[in-house]
């Protein structure tokens, strides 16, 4: 099949490679606004360059990936599922999920399958507690917690445009909790602080954050992220049942030591950044959309995706009025 990849940035970047090493991947066609970006993954992958989005997509390509940055997510989204090419979208498919509606619609009225990138739901370790969880060996679930540590924050430019750190670095921990409790959260409550790098308390935003989840059925949900982690890149999932409890993270790269000098684990070293962490979990993603391309249903369709996004509005509103949230308010 013949792939178009949109955006060269860092991500985009990471996904060419992968993406060129797919078996049913025959040619990869990828576009960047800077020239130079796409020459380089050209040179280093035999993609095809094309000289812009709108030429990628009217080039017959079977399918699309959209890791450009966030503003261009809806718009070119929209054009594909209007010519009717299978499309990967990065998170979040919008900057605000209300203003996609009329393409959630369009997806839906036209069967054109979106997958929204959510890599943790690829994680072996994330679908094994899933499958846990969905099997009732948990027992009734009663509690679910969900950590991302950055080892250093992104540059004072993304931060700005970022949406903030529930919109941008916690909605991966938001969909994650969802996707895995399998019900729908109804209310939510959010604290943050910014008392480390000045230039993300300048933007309006804070580096360190926690929300507090209620699912329908009673399941509480438990979210806490931060820009700066000096051990690492710190990704767990926990999850509690009457029966039982389950954790993913907790391998022999875990960015945390035990206080007990007893205890030798993790033996290390320490995960560094979510290329290393989640490698293999991307990989099986985008293998998962070629399997889309090739006509399997979407492991993570547009309305799903929207579902962490509109989490994600609830915190960053309980955050600025330092009140509980319901969904419902949004809606």
């Amino acid at each position: 099949m013949r792939i178009g990849l949109i955006g060269l940035g860092r991500i985009g970047a990471f996904h060419a490679d992968t993406l060129s090493s797919l078996d049913s991947v025959k040619e990869l066609l990828v576009t960047d606004p800077v020239a130079a970006a796409a020459e380089s993954v050209a040179a280093r992958t035999g993609a095809t360059v094309v000289g812009s989005a709108e030429e990628l997509l009217a080039a017959g390509v079977d399918g699309v990936v959209v890791a450009s940055s966030t503003p261009t997510h809806l718009p070119l989204t929209e054009a594909a599922v209007r010519a009717g090419i299978p499309v990967f979208c990065e998170k979040p498919a919008a900057q605000d999920p209300r203003d996609a509606a009329p393409l959630l619609s369009l997806a839906e009225s036209t069967n054109v399958p979106v997958q929204v990138g959510f890599p943790r739901r690829f994680d072996p370790a994330f679908r094994a507690a899933k499958a846990e969880a969905d099997s009732g060996v948990l027992g009734r679930l009663t509690t679910v917690r969900s950590t991302t540590m950055d080892p250093a924050p992104p540059p004072a430019a993304y931060i700005a445009a970022s949406g903030g750190i529930f919109r941008d670095c916690a909605v991966h921990d938001l969909d994650a909790v969802r996707w895995l409790v399998g019900r729908p959260v109804v209310e939510v409550y959010a604290a943050g602080t910014a008392e480390g790098d000045g230039f993300i308390r300048d933007a309006g935003d804070v580096d360190t954050a926690s929300a507090l989840l209620t699912f329908e059925g009673g399941t509480i949900g438990l979210v806490s992220c931060t820009r700066r982690n000096g051990r690492g890149y710190d990704v767990r999932l926990e999850v509690h049942g009457e029966q039982d409890s389950v954790a993913a993270g907790l391998d022999e790269g875990l960015p945390m030591r035990s206080a007990d000098p007893a205890v030798q684990f993790p033996a290390g070293p320490p995960h560094s950044f979510f290329m290393d962490r989640f490698a293999d979990a991307f990989r099986a993603e985008l293998q998962a959309f070629a399997e889309v391309v090739a006509g399997s249903p979407s492991p993570c369709t547009l309305r799903e995706g929207l579902e962490a996004s509109w989490i994600a509005e609830a915190c960053a509103l309980s955050l600025a009025e330092h009140r509980p949230v319901r969904l419902a308010e949004l809606r």
